[in-house]
């Protein structure tokens, strides 16, 4: 099986430096495994890597499409594994790093979600009352028939419930049965997984100062660029922590200052769910910051840890 290494962990912990070390010492390349990376011109809000960060490593799924474009888990499975082709062909270790474990789970696992075409009309119909309902009207439709997804689907992925509730109509089977007997699948990679975590204290302030950081470096210049261009698409990038906020507030919803701290609020709870999505594999082995002396020393680790002894 071919050697398949994943670094993640929470927004902020420092997973691209690590995955930049690691690359260098092992000849590896980078796959970026964000949702929201792979759109040009959303540089600051989604703390993208720079080229003078990246030290001469080369990565992949970064600034690959525009913000009016849709990307999912297909798509980004497809993206990795054209990625990985050219990684192994060329000698080297693709290195997965990112935090969005859904995009993680399909590849390492090769997992099936779910995802086809299903019934169009049915789809659309379902798009529609959300527009006239709400989407918390149409997440209550979701717990009606597959409470457990409900649980895990937040009601703002109207794009995921959806496709929860098109599945269970399609199949007479819940999408989170479906989903849990794919998670016992065993990966086709030799896969080393590791997870980068902190002190939950030292994580939020990480989190919060990056957020100040961001706005000092002209995310709200950056944001309103995006949102002239896509306006009111319900478009993936339009879901971005870090812009959607600042949507409201271009919208005259809230002010700059509440919008400011509901993207710190809202990136500390992704990081606890991030956290608790990783908990549920076994095969993970977790690095606490707080163990290591710098990134180089946790890039170390994780090569010995991998069994690559190049």
């Amino acid at each position: 099986m071919n050697k398949l290494i994943i670094i993640s962990g929470p927004t902020a912990v420092g997973k691209s430096a690590a995955s930049v070390a690691l690359a260098r010492m092992i000849k590896g390349s980078v796959i970026s495994a964000d949702s929201m990376q792979v759109y040009r011109g959303m540089d600051i809000g989604t703390a993208k890597i720079t080229r003078r960060e990246m030290h001469g490593v080369r990565h992949f799924g970064i600034d690959i499409l525009e913000p009016e474009e849709s990307y999912d888990v297909t798509e980004f499975v497809s993206m990795a594994k054209g990625a990985m082709e050219r990684i192994y062909g060329d000698g080297e270790i693709p290195i997965i790093c990112g935090g969005t474990g859904f995009y993680i789970q399909a590849l390492a696992y090769g997992i099936d979600f779910g995802d086809e075409d299903g019934d169009t009309a049915f789809r659309d119909s379902l798009w529609e009352y959300a527009r006239e309902h709400g989407n918390e009207a149409l997440h209550q439709r979701l717990f009606n028939v597959d409470p457990r997804s409900a649980e895990r689907i937040p009601a703002g992925n109207v794009k995921r419930v959806i496709r929860a509730i098109e599945y269970y109509r399609i199949h007479g089977e819940k999408i989170s049965d479906h989903n849990d007997g794919q998670r016992q699948k065993s990966s086709p990679y030799d896969l080393s997984f590791f997870v980068i975590t902190d002190d939950r204290k030292k994580l939020y302030e990480r989190i919060d100062k990056r957020v100040d950081a961001m706005i000092e470096a002209g995310l709200v210049d950056e944001a309103r660029l995006i949102y002239d261009r896509i306006g009111e698409r319900d478009c993936t990038a339009a879901k971005a922590i870090g812009y959607r906020e600042l949507f409201s507030y271009f919208r005259k919803e809230t002010t700059l200052d509440r919008a400011i701290e509901l993207i710190k609020q809202d990136s500390r709870h992704f990081a606890k769910r991030q956290l608790t999505f990783f908990r549920r594999y076994p095969e993970v082995i977790w690095i606490d910051r707080r163990d290591f002396a710098d990134t180089e020393e946790i890039a170390g680790f994780i090569r010995e840890k991998a069994g690559i002894d190049r």
